[in-house]
């Protein structure tokens, strides 16, 4: 049984569904040959969608004919994407052509304009990996291609979500952990926190931890890490609730690449059906290329102008990051305080057009009770409503509210390895 629908445990409510997160390509090349302006444009917007983050694509003219010119003398790709507009009885001679010229572990899709049975059957025989007819879309060419390099590990990966505050203060961690903790609770589901604020994170005092080792001993290991050390880094927080902490010293600066935290990602990825990721209010390369590589983001902010502000700011450069994705979302947090002026709801929604998931109120004793303990909202009060406004967002982004669609689209023809060459 996959890992993202766990046995249920004696006593308790069967795991709910969720969504799994997207798995990312592995560093491939990929070099496409276009007959038409507008495919090339196709395939080169491609390379926006978050899963081709690691991918080096480039485009060229030609078509098939192009493509059997250029690897006469050079060296053949991980995947080449042809475009022609050849007859269908015309299309297997061309390939066989490409197909000499082409090393053995090369991988060839198609953008054929032709629907016809006949032509997949020889295409068949012919050993493409893919035939996708066109017209059709960007999503419809990368899920192609995952389906191609993503396969060999099927098993489903955990979903990520990054809760990112708009300014300092505004409770980003606060409601990351408590949604973390509705999620575990409301959907019986093992969820991971991961506290990338390596140096104020807060994560161990929200749940009363004190672990000895946490996510900076991953990240200082570099290539060293692995599945088995990154277990052992983890710590128990509650019942399906596992963390990886932050060391919260300042003996050291904490400095990173865009791309450190990446495996370490893609690891919990495959040991947690849920990762929650809580994202220190900073901007640098890492943060951006992490809330740009995830599967749903959520901003938390505070009802005033300065949150206004910083939330337009990451929303729209978060959807320029991510045009193919699902926009942030966003959790309004602190809502009513005494005697301050807020900016209403809706408005606030309105202005940075972000989806408005959730709105937490103002409970100075509530919060620094739950706070002062190392416990979460639940712990504190069961029955106080604020729960059931951490269970909704949970299951937002979960996936739960998502329509689940089965099947590809009719313009896509599976077909296997492109391993096969004339004798």
């Amino acid at each position: 049984m996959s890992f993202l629908t766990p046995d249920a445990k004696m006593g308790e409510e069967p795991a709910g569904e969720l969504s799994a997160g997207a798995r990312l390509l592995p560093r491939i090349t990929i070099q496409a040959f276009c007959e038409h302006s507008q495919t090339a444009q196709l395939v080169e917007s491609a390379i926006h969608d978050r899963r081709m983050s690691k991918v080096a694509l480039t485009t060229h003219n030609g078509g098939i004919d192009g493509a059997v010119e250029t690897y006469k003398s050079n060296p053949t790709p991980n995947l080449i994407i042809v475009e022609t507009t050849l007859a269908p009885e015309q299309i297997p001679a061309a390939l066989e052509k490409l197909a000499e010229v082409c090393d053995g572990s090369t991988r060839v899709v198609v953008l054929g304009h032709v629907n016809d049975v006949l032509l997949y059957r020889e295409l068949v025989r012919s050993g493409i990996s893919e035939y996708i007819v066109l017209p059709t879309t960007a999503s419809q060419i990368v899920s192609a291609i995952t389906e191609l390099f993503a396969s060999e590990n099927s098993a489903p990966i955990g979903r990520t979500i990054g809760f990112v505050s708009a300014k300092g203060g505004a409770g980003g961690s606060t409601v990351a952990h408590n949604v973390t903790w509705a999620i575990a609770t409301a959907l019986r589901q093992d969820c991971l926190i991961v506290d990338m604020d390596l140096a104020f994170g807060t994560a161990g005092l929200n749940f009363n931890q004190d672990p000895p080792h946490g996510l900076a001993d991953a990240v200082t290991a570099n290539q060293k890490v692995d599945q088995t050390m990154l277990d052992r880094l983890m710590s128990k927080a509650a019942n399906h609730i596992s963390l990886l902490t932050a060391p919260v010293t300042l003996d050291h600066t904490f400095d990173f690449e865009e791309r450190e935290f990446e495996q370490i990602v893609e690891m919990c990825q495959n040991t947690m059906p849920v990762v929650v990721l809580d994202i220190p209010h900073a901007w640098n390369a890492w943060v951006r290329h992490t809330l740009a590589t995830i599967d749903e983001v959520v901003i938390v902010a505070e009802p005033d102008l300065a949150n206004l502000r910083n939330a337009k700011n990451l929303a729209d450069t978060i959807k320029a990051l991510r045009p193919t994705e699902n926009p942030p979302a966003l959790v309004l947090n602190k809502v009513g305080v005494p005697r301050r002026p807020e900016i209403s709801p809706s408005e606030f929604a309105s202005s940075v057009e972000c989806e408005l998931i959730g709105q937490l109120q103002f409970d100075a004793a509530l919060f620094g009770t739950a706070a002062n303990n190392g416990q979460m909202i639940a712990e504190v009060a069961a029955n106080n409503k604020i729960n059931e406004i951490y269970r909704a967002i949970g299951l937002h982004v979960t996936g739960r509210q998502m329509a689940q669609v089965a099947g590809k689209s009719s313009t896509l023809m599976k077909l296997p390895s492109f391993l096969k060459k004339r004798a």
